[in-house]
């Protein structure tokens, strides 16, 4: 009995420590997935197709040019060989386009804040992250969308500052209860700053807006010129309105995000049917030529700025015209995108997870799980609107934030894919455990990599029916809202001190009111 229960004692504690050793997470450069692992393995086009897709794209910018054209570009175009036509069209002959392509940045830092969480670009390294104008906020309980507001808005950015498979945010929703163009650039930039120190970006209506969050931003870095030396909050810009035509007032901005040393996103957003062909590889065409004259641009007032390629064609429903986020057409044309760009190296950024469901249940988790597996799997460099959006990027919730989190996970878990080496093959391995035990649960080799090879969920369940009736049977948005809870009365970054932000709002009109930033309210 004695050596009995001297045995039991010691599995016992071995038990124990197994289980420890399971649950212990594991440090950054052990997890099983992190931001920048290379896709690039999904390819819907034949490589003849996508240089057919190049083709097009160059013909139509040296045959039908770009409308609108604000001054600055027809100078700086002009100058270096284009030539604005009878009607006011600039044009951009191939030689001009691929001398531009040469010049333009292949790698660049996307920064956060904090260095730690600086992102790569190059190649087909893939990261996940958020974009969009939501207008609405569910409130999941009701059953209702609310106007999105400034306070909607820091929230969600604290959140996503929580959430390990969301790597960079783009304002996922407008704060309507701003009253100027002005109180809403630079709130909004301010609202993602104060948030998170992980990369942030934001959206502007006016140059000027541009000029003054490029000072707000050195206030918060210590010191004038300190955002220029390191630009952590990059610009959306949908600098055309489809198709062929420049967007005036966004070109004007895009001037001064290059001078301001600003991150860029040269946007296209034709939809298919409407702004766009109906023909898949037709609306590639035109947003990949629309995306080409902003990258001339961009190049020849600052050879080698950080750009990156936002070929983002929507689909239509054809039979209402409505659009249609989560469609098998979207997630085949944004891998498209991802590929044709990869093709010339160029920087790539899409937009999927864009879900028509206005809830996050079973139509959001297979619209989104197709369009951002495809999109990542394509390895476009950034993949916006992967995050958090519903109602064809009408809505926005921090509960499907927080569910997107987790099926992130898994995907670039997919993206990562499986090493192959004399270790993973396992030989010794199974030998041992066919002369041992006869079962791998308690092996060295499936310690060691549980952590290192396994991606767990958070929110999702894995529980038997029975356990599951036992902890209360309840639903992933139930999950999802007590975790955004948790962590939205617990978080209050302040990476950005009071000293610091009280000489931001002497010179700005912020309208975050302070109670939020400094501790709970009781609004979770």
């Amino acid at each position: 009995m004695a050596g009995r229960d001297a045995r039991r004692g010691r599995d016992g504690g071995g038990r124990a420590a197994r289980l420890a050793k399971r649950n212990a997470p594991p440090e950054d450069e052990e997890r099983a997935v992190r931001p920048g692992h290379r896709g690039g393995r999904y390819k819907p086009l034949e490589d003849s197709d996508v240089e057919l897709i190049w083709e097009g794209a160059f013909e139509l910018l040296d045959t039908v040019g770009m409308a609108s054209p604000i001054p600055d570009f027809i100078d700086v175009v002009v100058k270096a060989g284009g030539r604005l036509t009878n009607d006011e069209r600039l044009i951009f002959p191939r030689t001009l386009i691929e001398r531009c392509m040469e010049m333009a940045a292949k790698r660049f830092t996307v920064f956060g804040f904090d260095p730690k969480y600086d992102l790569d670009i190059r190649g087909e390294r893939v990261y996940f992250g958020t974009a969009g104008a939501a207008v609405l906020r569910l409130v999941l309980k009701e059953r209702r969308f609310h106007p999105s507001t400034l306070v909607d808005l820091y929230d969600l950015a604290r959140l996503y500052h929580n959430l390990d498979n969301i790597h960079f945010f783009l304002r996922p929703l407008v704060a309507r209860d701003m009253e100027t163009s002005r109180e809403l650039d630079i709130n909004t930039a301010y609202a993602v700053m104060m948030g998170s120190t992980k990369p942030v970006a934001s959206s502007f209506f006016d140059p000027e807006h541009v000029r003054e969050v490029e000072q707000m931003c050195d206030i918060a870095l210590g010191g004038a010129g300190a955002f220029q030396e390191r630009p952590f909050l990059h610009a959306a810009n949908t600098f055309v309105v489809p198709p062929l035509r420049f967007a005036e007032e966004s070109c004007e901005c895009l001037v001064a995000q290059v001078r301001a040393n600003m991150p860029v996103m040269l946007v296209s957003a034709g939809q298919a049917g409407a702004t766009s062909p109906a023909a898949l590889a037709g609306a590639l065409v035109q947003g990949l030529a629309e995306c080409l004259s902003g990258l001339v641009v961009v190049n020849l007032l600052k050879p080698g700025h950080s750009a990156i390629m936002c070929l983002w064609p929507f689909v239509s429903d054809l039979r209402t015209g409505a659009m249609s986020g989560g469609s098998g057409e979207e997630a085949l044309l944004n891998a498209a995108a991802a590929q044709v760009l990869n093709a010339r190296k160029l920087p790539s950024g899409v937009s999927a997870g864009m879900t028509d469901s206005k809830l996050p249940d079973n139509q959001a988790g297979y619209e989104k799980g197709i369009t951002v597996t495809l999109a990542a799997q394509a390895g476009a460099n950034m993949i916006y609107e992967s995050a958090s959006m519903l109602a064809s990027i009408l809505g926005s919730s921090p509960e499907a934030f927080v569910i997107d989190d987790d099926m992130m996970g898994a995907i670039n878990r997919t993206v990562r894919g499986i090493e192959v080496s004399r270790d993973t093959l396992s030989i010794e391995t199974i030998r041992e455990v066919v002369r041992g035990e006869g079962h791998f649960l308690g092996h060295e080799q499936t310690l060691r990599l549980m952590q290192r090879d396994y991606v767990y969920p958070d929110v999702a369940d894995r529980l038997s029916p029975k356990d599951w009736e036992e902890q209360g049977a309840t639903e992933i948005t139930e999950r999802a809202g007590d975790k955004a809870r948790r962590i939205l009365t617990s978080y209050f970054p302040s990476h950005i001190g009071p000293e610091t932000d009280h000489e931001i709002r002497a010179r700005f009109p912020i309208r975050l009111p302070r109670e939020e930033i400094e501790g709970p309210t009781g609004r979770w």
